[in-house]
């Protein structure tokens, strides 16, 4: 559960809308579409509050961010501790998936090369059944 008054002094009204909007999507989603979402909503959020919103967020480590292939950030309320993704290039949809055998790779080439305290991301990108299957009609 993201809390809203962990990324400033006092949650404003305005966090509290990036907030909520972040509950209500199931996919990463970029800051242009969160904003979009808000002006959907008739919220009057500037798209410069969204991103400084994202961003604390991202930092306090309540929401994931990721790099789509094209280097655009984008954004999604995840379950707590660490965890890769899964993303459907075509619609977004977004698995988390562990992946025991990347962290036992990582701890060891961290050791054999002398680092510590190593920390990586995962992302894999590819086509979910349901595009494929629609791709191929």
């Amino acid at each position: 559960m993201i809390t809203t008054g962990s990324i400033g002094s006092r949650p404003t009204r305005q966090r509290r809308a990036v907030v909520a909007a972040l509950g209500e999507v199931d996919v990463f989603r970029s800051a242009q579409d969160i904003h979009a979402l808000l002006r959907r909503r008739g919220e009057d959020v500037g798209l410069t509050t969204v991103y400084r919103t994202l961003q604390g967020l991202a930092d306090a480590g309540e929401i994931d961010v990721l790099r789509t292939p094209e280097g655009e950030s984008v954004y999604r309320q995840c379950s707590t501790g660490h965890h890769h993704h899964l993303v459907c290039r075509t619609c977004g949809r977004t698995v988390e998936i562990e992946g025991p055998a990347v962290e036992t790779w990582a701890d060891k080439t961290a050791r054999r090369h002398g680092f510590a305290e190593v920390e990586h991301t995962l992302e894999i990108f590819g086509t979910c059944t349901s595009c494929a299957a629609r791709h191929q009609q």
